[in-house]
């Protein structure tokens, strides 16, 4: 069985960002670096989901997620922040850890189960723990690439 979604190594990093907005904006910048994809349809599909409720989803996590034309299948975009940042969580608490996904506007089943891995992925106290600690980019993508591996096997 394959991945539930595409995660590149260029998709991988620790960056600094003092909003959600500013976090939402980073992220449109490397889905279209990375994917090809245009930074302002990437942007304004992220923002139309999260003015339904907040991705944020407890435990220092956020899911920024949309569906996009012109995708063969899920990717993903993967950032520690430097220092937590307020967003609208379900349990109040900043995240650290943002886990970005676009997946192609008909792919209905795929989006979810792809939301479901990386829910499961982030749930984990082993994987959140190792996240926090991995002391760069490559080690984050290594967790990261392995998790992945796993859920799909």
């Amino acid at each position: 069985m394959t991945a539930l979604f595409s995660l590149l190594p260029e998709a991988v990093d620790t960056i600094a960002a003092e909003s959600k907005q500013q976090i939402l904006e980073r992220l449109a910048e490397r889905f279209a670096g990375v994917y090809g994809l245009d930074p302002v349809l990437v942007l304004e599909r992220i923002e139309e989901r999260e003015k339904l409720g907040s991705t944020g989803f407890g435990r220092g996590v956020a899911i920024p997620h949309a569906r996009i034309a012109d995708l063969s299948r899920p990717v993903a975009v993967f950032f520690r922040l430097e220092t937590a940042v307020s967003f609208d969580a379900a349990d109040g608490m900043p995240v650290d850890m943002v886990f970005g996904l676009l997946s192609p506007e008909a792919a209905g089943a795929a989006h979810l189960h792809a939301l479901a891995a990386i829910s499961r992925m982030m749930r984990d106290e082993a994987m959140h723990a190792a996240l926090a600690e991995a002391p760069g980019s490559e080690a984050l993508y290594a967790l990261l690439a392995n998790g992945i591996e796993r859920d799909a096997a």
